[in-house]
């Protein structure tokens, strides 16, 4: 295969590079993308070294299989036509095409099939927060219909990218030696301080990042289902986890809840209250998969579950979702 990492120097760019070398992914050629700022780097890859190319419009990607690209709604929207020209698949981190009828928006585990259906030669992979939740509803969405979904989510600085996750850092050294807190990824100062808000406010008092869970859950699941959520940034380095609230047509026991959760792809089961097991962002970290834990009925909803999970936002939530998609056209579609 010949693969192009677009964005290769921002956090997600660096995870693609490792996700892809962890899973022997079939490269046979790589090429790397970048902006003014990173052309020129070299990074190693299986012991090869890479030198960044500055993004162009030109015939760079007349040989290129697979794009990934990971450098923002606009530099997709701009290049898309000139990635896709000569036939690559371009697999989009970003938040430009999700939502769009002819781009499919695919989570593997749960709706690998419409990766098929890419009149553009565009598959959106959708937002981390939503990754991480349709994981776990899939399995549940298989016993009952859900109807409807609430949800807070505790997002670690590595949402916000490679930049916000050393400022992060360097706001508790800053803090340590009492010196000025610096301010520039967040609105406000993210050390000891949680921030109810991620991505700009819309017009009905949700954030985009709010939104997104709606409508991305919808279209992923093919379901009519409602999610309200509430996104919180928290001081953890790198892991999002949520707390989710789900409604089903018929109610559903713990037990059947946690027995197909603990055979879903992609899903671990840690809960075990007893010994103080479920997850949390320190140790899931790096990991491939979505871990859930804390599963029991909801008190105030007949039909109701609720749950936490926790899940690694750079790995399930960007890049791995991304290779694991090109992975399923490798092998259902016989790329070559």
């Amino acid at each position: 295969m010949n693969i192009a990492i677009v964005g290769v120097s921002g956090a997600v760019g660096q995870e693609f590079l490792r996700v892809l070398a962890e899973r022997n992914f079939p490269v046979d050629n790589l090429v790397l993308f970048g902006s003014t700022r990173s052309a020129g780097r070299k990074y190693m890859f299986r012991g090869k070294e890479y030198e960044v190319r500055l993004l162009q419009h030109n015939d760079d990607f007349r040989n290129i299989d697979i794009a990934f690209t990971s450098a923002g709604a606009s530099t997709s929207r701009e290049f898309a036509e000139t990635i896709t020209k000569y036939g690559a698949v371009m697999i989009d981190n970003s938040s430009a095409f999700r939502m769009d009828d002819d781009v499919p928006l695919v989570v593997p585990e749960c709706n690998a099939g419409d990766a098929h259906y890419r009149p553009r030669g565009i598959i959106a992979n959708p937002n981390c927060t939503t990754i991480m939740m349709v994981m776990v509803l899939k399995p549940i969405e298989r016993l009952s219909h859900i109807t409807r979904i609430h949800v807070a989510s505790y997002q670690s600085a590595s949402g916000a990218g490679a930049q916000a996750m050393a400022e992060l850092q360097q706001q508790y050294r800053e803090l340590t030696e009492n010196k000025p807190v610096t301010v520039n990824k967040f609105a406000y100062q993210l050390a000891y301080n949680v921030i109810p808000q991620i991505d700009v406010f819309t017009d009905n008092g949700y954030t985009k990042e709010e939104m997104k869970m709606f409508g991305e859950t919808r279209k992923i699941l093919h379901s009519d289902v409602r999610c309200s959520a509430m996104c919180v940034r928290i001081s953890a380095l790198r892991s999002h986890s949520e707390a989710v609230w789900i409604e089903t047509e018929r109610p559903l026991s713990v037990k059947e809840v946690q027995a197909a959760l603990a055979s879903a792809p992609g899903v671990t089961l840690q809960d075990d209250p007893a010994t103080l097991t479920y997850p949390m962002p320190l140790f899931t970290a790096g990991k491939d998969n979505v871990y859930v834990g804390r599963v029991r009925k909801d008190l105030a909803n007949d039909n109701g579950i609720t749950l936490w999970l926790s899940g690694d936002q750079i790995k399930k939530g960007a890049a791995l979702n991304a290779v694991q998609i090109a992975e399923y056209l490798i092998q259902s579609e016989k790329l070559k």
